[in-house]
């Protein structure tokens, strides 16, 4: 079958070790299921593995992609999530959770095998498209809102980085639960971009909010961490699930998050059940992840040099016809 796979892995130049080919088609194991893949959504996730984060050189070639919905052996419309081994279900009970492509070949293939317990329905008022967008970066959004930062409507929330992934989720599901919502970004066209998705006001990063936060949804990293810490109102969280632009900010602020008793949380992807929360808020709300770019699987080339270069608003969807 046609699959777009880590074939090298480059910590500098990680789109040298992508490969589009024929790879082989899954295996028919107890406890798992096989499902035809119609939309796989990109991830930064992508990116790290060829450079080696999470996946060794002994483990490729892997086939890439976390996410995606599509079809099962019975013709059922699907979604997938992508923790595997979170229960146990398919893979025995002392098997560490992992992201799939850590351990096991990926979406971004006309067919992938997942453990059966791994397989949600689709919800029929969402397309392909965008039910793939949602089991990494719009359910690692959720968590991060509304289970670990745990704000409720009227809230104040910071989104760092707008355009991203995660961020784009957070200002789109913030908006929708009652939140006002602040986002900042470097480009000026991301900013107009994130007021008109629901954001109260978007601004340069480092700029001084009108008010304090009751929370920060923080993927960015070192770059805004001190601008993080700085714009809690004392008791507010600053909940992490990613560092783009590293993990080692100049100043850590300890101070001030001792003395304002703010709360750090770390936050990664999120539950099968929150997944399927997510799917139902989705499907009633009228919520729709934003897609940057639609691309055939033979052009995934195209959608991670995008990726890479932070261009992207939302997501990037590879699509089988």
């Amino acid at each position: 079958m046609f699959a777009v796979y880590a074939a090298r892995i480059d910590r500098d130049q990680p789109l040298t070790g992508l490969e589009l080919g024929e790879r082989p088609a899954p295996e028919a194991r107890p406890g798992w299921s096989t499902i035809t893949v119609r939309a796989a959504s990109l991830n930064h996730h992508d990116l790290w593995s060829l450079r080696g984060v999470g996946l060794p050189e002994d483990r490729l070639p892997m086939i890439l992609g976390c996410d995606a919905a599509g079809v099962d052996e019975d013709g059922n419309e699907v979604v997938l999530h992508s923790v595997i081994g979170q229960s146990g279900h398919g893979v025995g009970p002392h098997e560490p959770r992992s992201i799939l492509t850590e351990r096991y070949q990926g979406t971004f293939a006309e067919q992938v095998a997942v453990p059966t317990w791994n397989v949600l329905p689709k919800p029929k008022e969402l397309s392909f498209a965008e039910a793939a967008c949602l089991p990494t970066a719009w359910l690692t959004a959720y968590r991060m809102l509304f289970t670990n930062a745990g704000v409720r409507p009227g809230d104040s929330v910071l989104v760092q980085g707008a355009g991203g992934g995660v961020a784009t989720a957070a200002i789109v599901l913030g908006k929708a639960a009652g939140l006002r919502v602040f986002a900042t970004s470097r480009d000026e066209a991301k900013r107009k971009r994130a007021v008109e998705l629901g954001a109260v006001e978007a601004l340069e990063p480092g700029a001084r909010l009108p008010q304090r936060v009751d929370a920060v949804i923080e993927t960015v990293g070192a770059a805004t961490w001190s601008h993080s810490v700085k714009s809690l109102r004392p008791g507010g969280a600053l909940v992490i699930s990613g560092a783009t632009s590293g993990d080692r900010p100049s100043h850590a602020e300890l101070t001030r998050i001792f003395f304002l008793e703010l709360k750090v949380v770390g936050s990664t992807m999120g539950t099968k059940d929150e997944l399927e929360d997510l799917l139902s808020f989705c499907a009633a709300t009228g919520v729709r992840p934003v897609i940057d770019e639609e691309l055939p699987l033979d052009r995934a080339r195209e959608g991670f040099e995008r990726l890479a270069s932070g261009e992207q608003f939302g997501k990037i969807v590879l699509t089988n016809s």
